[in-house]
């Protein structure tokens, strides 16, 4: 493997105090490295306290750091990896001009930067970008035209990795699919937060846990499946694809499993040490025609450039420890 050091420079985290970015810190600072410049929309939720337990060099808002990346300013001199994980993530969003700014613009600024100067960079895609699955889940950059996202979050996610191909950036560059991430520090994203967190505390003091019906005919309800995986795995997958200089392109980053809702809600309640309890009710109209049924990450390409690499906790041991170690306690990576 060719190694990318990096203790050598500094590490720019963007979207620092949001949920992967934060827990991709953490990850950092397990490994001893604090050399991190954070960026991040701050704004009035409380993502803030995400960074409170983590160490690192410097904070710095997004407008700063994305017009010293633009102008090769002195603020980004000093960076020799990027994590970017800033982005608008909300699969509801329908401004589209401040998805396109927010999540393809900044992502192609950092690209330029990044080549022009030699810098490791890794950027966060989404499996939305593969639409229904009608296509299957393999990160190979030639399926790139074929895919047609449902949403606008997922459309903004495929533009930049269209646009990162076409214009060869995908060899110098690494970028991450994502499947269904959940974990500590996802609180402050309010709806668009795992149902592990929405559910949680309905399972905790009413011993009932409420899924959507299923509108598809292959699955019963609460049997869709999907690739579910622990964000603690998706920030150590993430650090050490980092350190492989020669890994470059796109990668899924999932278990290689799928799994049903019904299976998370069980995973649940044994963590409470409860009875299992599952209600079903109706899916809302405006979802149906954009529900994912089925997701499963590919994940031979990341094995192959990471070997042994893959994930650490079954879904069952994921989510005790979230419930009991995060949920329950109340803490945030870190503490």
């Amino acid at each position: 493997m060719q190694k990318h050091n990096l203790s050598r420079g500094v590490i720019l985290v963007t979207g620092g105090a949001g949920f992967i970015g934060s827990a991709i810190i953490h990850e950092l600072n397990r490994r001893g490295l604090s050399n991190i410049l954070v960026t991040d929309f701050l704004g009035t939720d409380e993502k803030w306290k995400n960074l409170v337990p983590l160490r690192f060099a410097e904070f710095q808002p997004v407008a700063a750091v994305r017009e010293s990346v633009r102008t090769m300013g002195d603020l980004t001199a000093n960076v020799t990896t990027i994590f970017h994980l800033g982005a608008c993530s909300s699969t509801t969003e329908r401004d589209v001009d401040y998805l396109a700014d927010n999540n393809y613009r900044f992502t192609m600024e950092l690209m330029e930067f990044a080549v022009k100067r030699g810098v490791r960079l890794v950027y966060a895609s989404s499996a939305a970008t593969y639409g229904d699955g009608s296509l299957g889940f393999e990160d190979e950059e030639e399926k790139l035209p074929m895919l047609r996202p449902l949403n606008a979050y997922g459309f903004s996610k495929h533009l930049t990795d269209v646009h990162a191909w076409q214009k060869g950036w995908l060899k110098k560059v690494a970028g991450l699919k994502y499947f269904n991430v959940f974990g500590p520090n996802e609180e402050h994203k309010g709806d668009m937060r795992s149902v592990i967190s929405k559910v949680y505390r309905e399972a905790r003091d009413s011993g009932i846990i409420r899924l959507f019906k299923s509108h598809h005919p292959k699955y019963g309800d609460g049997e869709s499946v999907r690739d579910f995986i622990y964000v603690k795995d998706a920030a150590r997958m993430t650090v050490d694809l980092a350190e492989n200089a020669a890994a470059t392109g796109l990668y899924n980053i999932g278990t290689g499993r799928a799994r049903s809702w019904n299976d998370v809600a069980r995973a649940i309640f044994a963590a409470l040490g409860v009875e299992p309890r599952i209600e079903y009710c109706e899916m809302p109209e405006a979802l149906r025609g954009k529900y994912q049924y089925f997701t499963e990450a590919r994940m031979e390409k990341f094995l192959r450039v990471c070997p042994g690499g893959g994930c650490k906790f079954s879904l069952e041991e994921a989510v005790a420890d979230y419930v009991k170690n995060y949920l329950v306690a109340e803490k945030f990576l870190g503490e």
